[in-house]
């Protein structure tokens, strides 16, 4: 029993740091910029996944690329080859082609200056928090080559896309003292203004935003369910093994002084 206390005990001190190891992280990734909201997780509704699927191709996959994903993966989340080729297939590639575009990388550096990243592997790279709030804070400026700027990637190459969706919005800034100098000025962000209305209200879009940022961190991990499900399994099994093992341990020794 000493035994098994010892282990959970070392269990929980391993969980708590990499627990504050996270915080740290998520602290400094994140100091000195915009702050980043919550974005809902529905990697297991496949309702959602299927509506962010739709957008993904409607409005990102234009420029950016998808190659670590198969069409056919999709079915994983619900949808059948006919469905997937009649919907998201919007060239003559087949069902079983990974996601590519047609923009070459050349010609992708010459328009927007950078490759745009391919999406595959961007919400594992900037996580689901970044995205979620970054394709919610754009906001027009005349003074980009765009028009557009956001606030989360100040100065971003790329336009705003989905801006039919959200309407045309303008941020709004104020001079404030800098709290560290108070010599110095420092701009600050206060709030958006509505310029033009967009086909969907401010939930909506949200709303949408989070099944596309869903579906991004989806085709990140696939298996990242079955993952988890396993891993709960192996934690049970582990848990019954050190029970056997304790219990074992015990009646081996029991007659030794």
């Amino acid at each position: 029993m000493k035994q098994i206390l010892q282990t959970l005990k070392s269990l929980c001190q391993v969980s708590l740091l990499v627990a504050a190891l996270g915080m740290s992280f998520n602290v400094s990734a994140n100091e000195g910029g915009f702050p980043l909201d919550a974005a809902p997780n529905r990697v297991s509704n496949n309702a959602s996944l299927q509506n962010g699927a739709k957008l993904f191709v409607n409005y990102c996959f234009g420029c950016h690329s998808a190659t670590s994903v198969r069409y056919n993966r999709m079915r994983d989340i619900g949808l059948t080859d006919q469905q997937i080729k009649d919907n998201l297939i919007l060239t003559d590639a087949k069902v079983g082609d990974l996601m590519t575009i047609a923009m070459s990388p050349k010609d992708a550096k010459v328009w927007f200056g950078k490759v745009p990243p391919d999406l595959s592997v961007e919400a594992r790279a900037r996580g689901t928090d970044w995205l979620y709030t970054y394709l919610r804070t754009f906001y027009k400026d005349d003074e980009r080559p765009t028009g557009w700027n956001n606030l989360v990637y100040p100065n971003v190459g790329m336009p705003h896309v989905l801006w039919q969706l959200q309407g045309q919005r303008a941020a709004k800034f104020e001079e404030r003292k800098d709290p560290h100098d108070e010599s110095r000025t420092e701009k600050v962000f206060v709030g958006f203004e509505q310029l033009t209305p967009g086909t969907m209200s401010v939930q909506d879009y949200d709303d949408n935003i989070a099944d596309l940022v869903s579906f991004m961190s989806w085709m990140a991990e696939p298996v990242q369910l079955e993952r988890k499900r396993l891993g709960v399994i192996v934690l049970l099994f582990l848990a019954v093994f050190t029970l056997f093992a304790w219990r074992l341990n015990k009646a081996y020794w029991k007659d030794i002084h």
